[in-house]
């Protein structure tokens, strides 16, 4: 799945080549409003159906598609290969998170520790593999791009647009014309697809096959429901209050990578230092989400998931206030990359926290949890997409940090019911262990 996520990561912070015609923010917009529907539907019946590997396998090849698509890149081959990636990209992460999360509780059971933390691991580690493919990926591009020639100086009318007041009425950028030659993109595409054909044969050939394990462990496999209840399970979810209050954590998800691989690249470091330190300022994100993944994951069972959603939620609210005044120029190189790493120290507790704690909350019913969480983050996405072209980068901030607190007021009640409903069944055990003392004491 690596060399799969290195392919979108790359072309994903590429997409500004064709913004010339506007496909670049089309192509996006319409793989996020595909992963949208996807999440609805797809994901519990294929991953009832073909089980959570091959549902991974086939869901990869979807972005081997998407690559093979930007090589004749227009209306034609972009926006049908974007819808086939969107209808594959729900379904491949709900089986991941599935997969994991039943790896974990299998294995909290073989050494005896608590699922959640074995689970919590499980997903540090995962995410430490899958944020390190945005190093790769963009480093990729950025070497590949080197090549071409340096950009001319940036005008101080442009600078003064730069940053929160970036309102789209400013002067355009006149750092980012360069356009790479045929053979630049070419060789680029050829690296990217060569990783997505070798990541779908590994994956086909070498990872264990779920049911099998649980057959091999014992575990008796459930009878499938009917194809109508696998359908709507996603919507009958929620039913359960618990994940509708935690539903702005993934459209909080959405919003804030959005705004990193849209606003921050284009308002700030395209604006201020040039595109091709956008692939750097990238990898600067990507590698402190990659740390810290792993970091959290091994620490949660010591600090617990508050502590960790805290400190998260502090982190970017402090970034978006610095966002808000800063005036960038070409002065501050360091800057730019202590924010974009900051802003990675904070996406890791959205990435590993978040799915662990689905997978742990509503571990009976995985498959549409996940794809709700899914269905959350790419509602983030589209409406932020949606946005992007008529609302200035300062109220774009404000509605960041509006979203950022409804995500953390709706975990922390539920936080407070799991607390509140983990001490009802712990008085009813002392009340039990009390009655039965007093009838052994009376015999």
């Amino acid at each position: 799945m690596l060399m799969s996520a290195c392919i979108f990561s790359g072309l994903q912070s590429e997409s500004s080549l064709y913004s010339e015609q506007g496909l670049g923010v089309a192509t996006l917009s319409t793989l996020y409003a595909s992963v949208l529907l996807s999440s609805m539907f797809l994901p519990p019946i294929l991953i009832k159906k073909c089980g959570c590997k091959w549902t991974i396998v086939g869901s990869m090849c979807c972005y081997v598609v998407f690559s093979l698509g930007n090589f004749h890149a227009n209306w034609y081959t972009l926006i049908p290969t974007s819808i086939l990636l969107g209808l594959g990209a729900a379904p491949l992460w709900s089986a991941q998170g599935t997969y994991l999360t039943t790896m974990g509780n299998l294995q909290a059971e073989k050494v005896g520790k608590l699922g959640k933390d074995v689970v919590n691991q499980y997903f540090g580690i995962f995410f430490l593999v899958f944020q390190s493919s945005g190093v790769w990926g963009n480093l990729i591009s950025s070497l590949v791009f080197g090549k071409m020639s340096m950009q001319e100086a940036i005008p101080e009318e442009q600078l003064m647009s730069c940053g929160a007041k970036d309102c789209l009425m400013g002067p355009a950028a006149t750092n980012s014309t360069h356009h790479p030659s045929q053979q630049l993109i070419y060789t680029l595409l050829g690296i990217y697809t060569g990783c997505g054909v070798l990541a779908i044969l590994l994956v086909a050939v070498f990872l264990e096959s779920l049911e099998d394990k649980l057959e091999n462990e014992g575990e008796r496999r459930p009878r499938p429901p009917p194809l109508w209840s696998t359908l709507l399970s996603t919507f009958m979810l929620f039913r359960d209050k618990r994940l509708c209050l935690l539903m702005f954590l993934p459209l909080y998800s959405g919003f804030q990578q959005e705004f990193l691989s849209g606003e921050y690249t284009k308002s700030y470091v395209t604006c201020a230092l040039g595109i091709h330190f956008v692939g750097y300022v990238m990898i600067c994100f990507s590698a402190m989400t990659a740390l810290c993944s792993l970091l959290y994951g091994k620490i949660s069972k010591y600090t617990g998931r508050a502590a960790l959603y805290a400190l998260g939620a502090a982190i970017h609210f402090s970034c978006i206030v610095v966002f808000l005044p800063w005036h960038p120029n070409t002065n501050q190189l360091p800057v730019f990359f202590v924010l974009s790493g900051l802003w990675g120290m904070s996406d890791a507790v959205w990435q590993t926290q978040n799915n662990a704690l689905f997978g742990v909350l509503f571990e009976e019913n995985k498959e549409p949890a996940f794809a709700n969480y899914h269905l959350g983050e790419a509602t983030g996405f589209v409406i932020a997409f949606g946005y992007s072209s008529f609302l200035c980068v300062s109220t774009k901030l404000y509605i960041l940090l509006g979203v950022l607190s409804l995500a953390m007021v709706g975990y922390g009640t539920v936080e407070y019911l799991e607390v509140k409903a983990a001490s009802k069944v712990l008085g009813a055990e002392k009340k039990n262990q009390a009655e039965e003392e007093e009838m052994k004491t009376k015999m």
